[in-house]
């Protein structure tokens, strides 16, 4: 059986294939690499994980000439578990992250909640439904764009321990639903708002954990 740090490893490969190669050729050939790691036979148990199987057959299926994928991180110098806690806990978002219009719980549970998410982007507001999933086993926050210009969208917030503090990742994928507009669309929506909004999403959380943590 695979380990999880193998599996994030290949997630994170394909994530950061567009980002890192310099020309369709290069991008082709770490996209069929990527394929060929996550189809291997030593990946089935995989399916006993039905949103990481979902994910994995998505992104195998996919073109990377018509997927958007965009990466952020951040260091944040405070303890794990409450870095964690306080990414998965999305009512309190609008208080410590100033681009957050409002969070609104449509459904609410211990590990999932569907909610509707609004911010706003140089003045731009922006507003669209996901489901949340809340994984403490994994220490991973994942959410499912339902609805808006992002609907399809997964998103995975991970935490891991380094020397300078606890690195935090957030992972964008969405599969564009009109290929002939997907290089706009990957420019207006992963450029101009994801990319945008999840870096100053990180920076107020890590002011806000560092204040907390006395940093």
């Amino acid at each position: 059986m695979p380990t999880r740090s193998a599996v994030h490893f290949g997630q994170k490969v394909h994530s950061y294939t567009q980002m890192y190669a310099s020309s369709d050729a290069a991008r082709l050939r770490l996209h069929s690499w990527h394929c060929s790691l996550i189809s291997n036979a030593k990946l089935s148990p995989l399916v006993a994980d039905p949103w990481r199987a979902d994910y994995l057959s998505h992104v195998s299926r996919t073109s990377v000439f018509t997927v958007m994928h965009t990466g952020n991180f951040i260091i944040i110098q405070a303890p794990k578990e409450m870095i964690f806690e306080t990414a998965a806990n999305l009512e309190r978002w609008p208080e410590i992250l100033p681009h957050y219009r409002y969070i609104r719980y449509l459904e609410r549970g211990a590990t999932r909640n569907i909610v509707v998410m609004a911010a706003v982007r140089s003045g731009i507001p922006i507003s669209w439904a996901s489901e949340q999933i809340i994984d403490r086993e994994r220490l991973e926050v994942r959410f499912h764009h339902l609805k808006a210009f992002t609907k399809g969208m997964r998103v995975v917030w991970t935490f891991n321990d380094t020397p300078a503090g606890v690195r935090v990742d957030i992972l964008h994928d969405l599969r564009f639903r009109f290929p002939p507009l997907a290089p706009v669309a990957d420019q207006i929506i992963g450029g101009f708002f994801i990319h945008h909004i999840a870096n100053e999403t990180l920076r107020c959380m890590k002011t806000h954990l560092e204040a907390r943590a006395g940093v």
